[in-house]
């Protein structure tokens, strides 16, 4: 595996270390995997670049000054069968999704990786972000979940280089 760098988010299943720091978290029910499917749970392993932030405007400050906004109707397609698999998607839609735009506070920040993406294999598993956790370290559905404290402070201190490194 590539070795890990200065700015780089190093996930295991124990916990993450970002800038010399450790931080708790917690990654997909389905353990770390190196043959990530789509619906298997497992947070895929390698190294991953962070392409994108999205942060909920009515409820937080502005993480970073290239986060976006997510909009009511912003959705992310995890339909295998839709052209439009593992891309933002605006509503409406009708194959299967997941809403950005939730009523709990998951995705109030988002980080986008580069899992499966931007030309998506069909099946290999979709939306792989770094998001808030619903309790400490309660299994994802593949993501890596952070306490939303730690996540605010990792995001603003992301760099364009920043990778998450993700060994099993």
């Amino acid at each position: 595996m590539t070795p890990a760098r200065r700015h780089d988010i190093t996930v295991t299943r124990w916990g993450a270390r970002f800038l010399g720091r450790s931080f708790p978290c917690a990654i997909g029910r389905g353990g770390i995997s190196r043959s990530k499917r789509e619906g298997d749970g497992a947070t895929p392993a390698g190294v991953h670049r962070l392409v994108g932030m999205l942060w909920r405007p009515d409820r937080l400050a502005r993480p970073a000054d290239w986060a976006l906004p997510i909009r009511p109707g912003d959705l992310w397609s995890d339909d295998p069968g839709d052209e439009d698999y593992n891309l933002m998607v605006r509503a409406p839609y009708a194959p299967s999704h997941e809403r950005l735009r939730r009523a709990d506070p998951l995705y109030d920040m988002v980080l986008i990786t580069d899992w499966n993406w931007p030309y998506a294999v069909r099946g290999a598993g979709s939306a792989i972000f770094l998001h808030a956790w619903r309790k400490p370290r309660h299994p994802t559905e593949g993501c890596v979940a952070f306490a939303p404290e730690d996540l605010r402070w990792i995001a603003p201190r992301i760099r364009h280089e920043t990778r998450l490194i993700v060994s099993g």
